[in-house]
């Protein structure tokens, strides 16, 4: 064991901050701007509740996880450890504001209630979470890496890389430039003067490029409704007084439906994290990492943030970067101040979105690569298929996207969709469960490479189970928004497909065993 004492702050930890702050910072946007839209909630108790309750979540996350790191750069004697990314739950926040607190809000208009569902669905994943951290481990043993990394690559390459490449190049000056930017500099490891960051190098030239077109008139800076509200020191409250008797209440567990797979996909997707991280030279404890989740999302529910918490993807990305304890802290520190004073929005008057976009790209595209250099090269297959469920997730959020703009319902446009042939009821369960789906996928055929044919068989048995309890691929369509339908036999087709699936691989099995006998 080491007794180096390692740096706290390097240079790349300025752009790991960078990257990761603008991470945080999204989330937090998305919830300034999608809350009053979709749940009628008024900035003022998004201003005044929940941001000092997420700041609280991602300050105690983000400071754990650079003493994590600390901690192991000083057992090991390596100075180049990096700490784990942190914050608000991308997946979980979209699915809690669209599937939990706006059909309460659009039934009873009771802007109170739709924010203490919120809570309560927080406070349920978390401790679902918790729970998570002590079978984590046994989970990520037995599950090849290849469906583990092919999943969270899909997710890098669509929602984080795709989800922003077309606004980065509609608005090819603000956007484009710092974007190819960030690649020249990380990808050449090019050195620049004075050893400047070159993500920070990248945002400054944006920004000032996003300056000069607004003097011209030719840009402008885009702010969320929350921004209109007074400067102010917000501290978070404590309402487990509040939650404790709603969870008595009926109306909460209604959506355990859609808290229950969040939960799993936190579990689920920190364990992917965490194996991205050894991949790139960074072997964390699996259950402290998990159980640091749980109590983050607790924290978050018990302060007023219904969102939960978790290890973000990432960390890879950060580390080629040069990232390595210090920026954890940082974007600890900076997100609460702007938490707390209620100015969070205050920075993209300064900074625009769009010039900050290409950090996200470059997080995308390597965590893409990684999937591919750090898996077994005749595992390549078993990634490729890994990643196709996150593409059917992707494209549904397009096409629901696109009927939200037209003004036109999934329910008036199933018919249409059938009459061009374009399969919409299969895009739709291949999206339930998708990460899930994804590493079924991804491991089941990682077996069949190896010729270990009874593990693929319970693979096969793994993706009947899940099917048949609805955690994948079932879905009901109510008043046009898709629902996950758990519950016994919800998805019988794909209960008999996985079992006959598994018995051929089985018997094939069996048959290949003999040949290779005689």
């Amino acid at each position: 064991m080491s007794h180096n004492t390692p740096k706290i702050f390097v240079r790349g930890d300025l752009d790991g901050f960078i990257g990761l702050f603008i991470d945080n910072l999204l989330q937090l946007m998305l919830i300034s701007i999608l809350c009053p839209l979709l749940c009628g909630l008024p900035p003022e108790l998004i201003i005044t509740r929940i941001l000092p309750g997420a700041a609280f979540s991602i300050f105690v996350g983000n400071v754990f996880y650079s003493w994590q790191a600390y901690r192991l750069a000083k057992k090991t004697g390596r100075n180049d450890i990096t700490a784990l990314p942190y914050g608000i739950n991308t997946v979980s926040l979209i699915a809690f504001i669209s599937l939990v607190m706006a059909p309460v809000y659009q039934q009873t208009k009771d802007v109170e209630l739709t924010w203490m569902i919120g809570l309560f669905a927080c406070l349920v994943s978390g401790l679902l979470e918790t729970i998570g951290a002590f079978c984590g481990d046994y989970i990520r043993r037995h599950t090849p890496r290849a469906a583990l990394l092919s999943a969270l690559a899909g997710i890098a390459i669509t929602f984080i890389a795709m989800g922003f490449v077309f606004q980065i190049f509609a608005s090819p000056i603000v956007a484009l430039v710092p974007a190819l930017l960030i690649i020249l500099f990380y990808a050449s490891n090019m050195k620049l003067p004075l050893n400047l960051p070159g993500g920070l190098v990248a945002v400054f030239v944006g920004t000032a490029l996003a300056w000069i077109l607004k003097s011209l008139g030719h840009f402008e800076f885009r702010e969320p409704p929350a921004a209109n509200v007074a400067l102010g020191l917000y501290l978070p409250s404590i309402f487990i007084h509040k939650l404790v008797p709603f969870i008595l209440l009926e109306e909460g567990w209604k959506y355990l439906s859609v808290i229950i797979p969040m939960a799993l996909f936190s579990v689920i997707g920190s364990l992917q994290n965490l194996e991205s991280a050894e991949a790139a030279g960074d072997s964390f404890h699996t259950r402290s990492s998990l159980l640091m989740n749980g109590f983050g999302t607790l924290s978050a529910a018990f302060m007023g943030s219904p969102f939960p918490t978790t290890i973000y993807i990432g960390h890879p990305g950060w580390k080629t970067m040069g990232a390595r304890i210090g920026y954890s802290a940082l974007n600890a520190i900076i997100i609460s101040i702007l938490c707390l004073l209620g100015a969070v929005t205050v920075v993209l008057k300064v900074v625009p979105m769009e010039a900050t976009l290409g950090i996200l790209l470059w997080i995308g595209i390597i965590m893409m690569a990684q999937s591919f250099h750090e898996t077994p090269k005749h595992h390549a297959l078993a990634v490729s298929l890994g990643l196709i469920p996150a593409f059917a997730g992707w494209a549904l959020l397009l096409i629901e996207g696109t009927l939200r703009v037209t003004g036109t319902s999934l329910d008036d446009a199933l018919n249409n969709f059938i009459i061009q042939d374009i399969h919409i009821e299969g895009m739709i369960a291949l999206n339930q469960g998708f990460l899930i789906t994804s590493m079924i996928l991804a491991s089941l055929t990682v077996c069949l490479i190896e010729h270990r044919f009874r593990a693929a068989f319970l693979w096969c048995c793994i993706g009947a189970v899940l099917s048949m309890l609805g955690i994948i691929h079932a879905y009901t369509i109510n008043q046009g928004i898709i629902q996950i339908s758990l519950g016994f036999y919800e998805a019988p087709q794909f209960i008999i497909a996985y079992l006959i699936t598994g018995c051929l691989i089985f018997a094939l099995g069996k048959i290949a065993s003999r040949k290779d006998a005689n």
